[in-house]
């Protein structure tokens, strides 16, 4: 069986002042989508004053996606902007049968589900996919009314609307229940990570986390300084459990956390479902948040992550900038610049791929695990 095939939808709403261009959004929702194991087949997209409540899109823009989906033989239909469960109902059904809609938040919490390796990371996932899910369990049992409702298309066919809907509230029911239990393991895990950074506070150990957007090289940067065996791969993601090694900087140890990238809409269920995993960035002494120098988006993506690490509370954090892949500039190439993106007062220009710029890292290093 060959790779899914996906058209992607992109809107520009003209209210919208935020930083990213539609075209860099799009890219990065591509490179999302073939993480995934989809295959690009197309992309739209529409400039609209403000998203359709029924559909996001304009009714006669979805008709035309309906067209080109077929046209194109795609199995999916991917949104860039989160979709509403009424409005993912409705585009299912201009679709029709045997097209699946998802947004970028459905597409994250897959790519999570498929990278996910401790059974931490599991359980964080399980229960990002269900919180996203919940809302969205009547899209499958509508589907089977339809059918049941036969030609009509009536979904209040004889012996449909009351086992359905029974069936539908035992459904939710199961689903809470089971996130209630995740929470509780989570809950579980986080207790547990608490006791082992008061162990660590108790032995006067600094702790240094690596921030910044997904792809940025952080584990590349870790596995140079540490020796680790981080998995560093071309692609969204490839990190989410975190992981800590002790290196020596001077006369004094500190240990290194890498952690789970950022991106821009990341889902805040999967922000809250990963809290476990992220509070060893809350809680740590040093923040180095690692810049990807060659991106054509790096002030952008350097703004995301400080903005994620101040909703969950990490602010005034001693914090160096890395500015990582400078050996992928062109000659004469400025570097990005960030600083006023960031609560850095400090930004070193290196490259983890073949470890060039360690040297002044390492004395920043020293010169912050000393104060």
């Amino acid at each position: 069986m060959g790779a899914e095939r996906v058209l992607i939808v992109g809107c520009e709403i003209t209210r919208d002042t935020g930083e990213w261009p539609l075209e860099e959004s799009l890219s990065e929702l591509s490179q999302l989508a073939r993480t995934a194991g989809l295959r690009v087949a197309g992309k739209e997209r529409q400039r609209l004053a403000s998203p359709n409540p029924a559909t996001y899109i304009g009714s006669g823009k979805a008709s035309q996606i309906a067209e080109r989906a077929f046209a194109l033989d795609v199995d999916v239909v991917l949104f860039d902007n989160e979709l509403a469960p009424n409005q993912q109902r409705n585009l299912e059904q201009i679709l029709g049968d045997g097209i699946k809609v998802i947004d970028r938040s459905a597409l994250i919490l897959d790519v999570f589900a498929a990278h996910a390796r401790s059974h931490e990371g599991k359980i964080q996932v399980e229960l990002a996919q269900l919180e996203y899910r919940l809302p969205r369990l009547t899209r499958m049992w509508t589907h089977l009314a339809r059918q049941a409702g036969g030609r009509s298309g009536s979904n209040s066919g004889v012996g449909v609307r009351g086992p359905g809907e029974t069936q539908l509230e035992v459904d939710r029911r199961r689903v809470r229940q089971r996130i209630a239990r995740l929470r509780r393991d989570l809950t579980n895990i986080a207790n547990a990570r608490s006791e082992h950074r008061e162990r660590r506070r108790r032995n006067r150990i600094p702790v240094a986390a690596l921030v910044g957007y997904a792809n940025a090289g952080k584990s590349t940067l870790m596995n140079a300084l540490t020796g680790a065996n981080v998995r560093a791969e071309n692609r969204l993601f490839a990190t989410l459990d975190p992981t800590t090694r002790r290196i020596q900087v001077g006369k004094k140890s500190l240990l290194l956390t890498d952690t789970v990238g950022f991106v821009q809409k990341l889902p805040s269920d999967l922000v809250a479902a990963f809290r476990a995993t992220l509070e060893e960035v809350i809680e740590a002494d040093l923040l180095i948040h690692v810049v990807d120098a060659c991106h054509p988006m790096a002030r952008q993506q350097a703004g995301e992550v400080v903005r994620a690490l101040r909703e969950l509370g990490v602010v005034d954090r001693p914090t160096i900038t890395v500015l990582n892949k400078v050996d992928q500039l062109e000659d004469g190439t400025p570097l990005p610049d960030v600083m006023d993106s960031s609560d850095s007062v400090r930004a070193i220009a290196l490259s983890a791929l073949h470890q060039h710029g360690f040297e002044e890292l390492r004395l920043a290093l020293e010169q912050a695990v000393q104060r």
